[in-house]
């Protein structure tokens, strides 16, 4: 799974790290209890996935599959040679 590079871009770390924040408020605010903070939490935690999106669309994401195809092909071939 690696070689796709899944979840290893800026765009998946920042997303994740949003949504998780987002989480945690919410658990806090839960125990808290503050259902203000509650939504707050929820509503960062779903910004998450558009902080994600706009920062791939940015190019901050995985790369396209045409270069993704070529990088596969030549670590193949390279790797046959051994």
């Amino acid at each position: 799974m690696s070689a796709n590079a899944h979840g290893h871009t800026t765009a998946a770390w920042t997303g994740v790290t949003v949504s998780f924040i987002g989480f945690m408020l919410a658990g806090v605010a839960m125990v808290m209890p503050s259902p203000v903070l509650v939504v707050v939490g929820l509503v960062l935690a779903a910004a998450g996935a558009i902080v994600g999106k706009l920062l791939s669309a940015a190019g901050f994401g995985k790369k396209s599959s045409a270069s993704t195809v070529a990088l596969a092909k030549e670590s193949a071939t390279s790797g046959a040679s051994v």
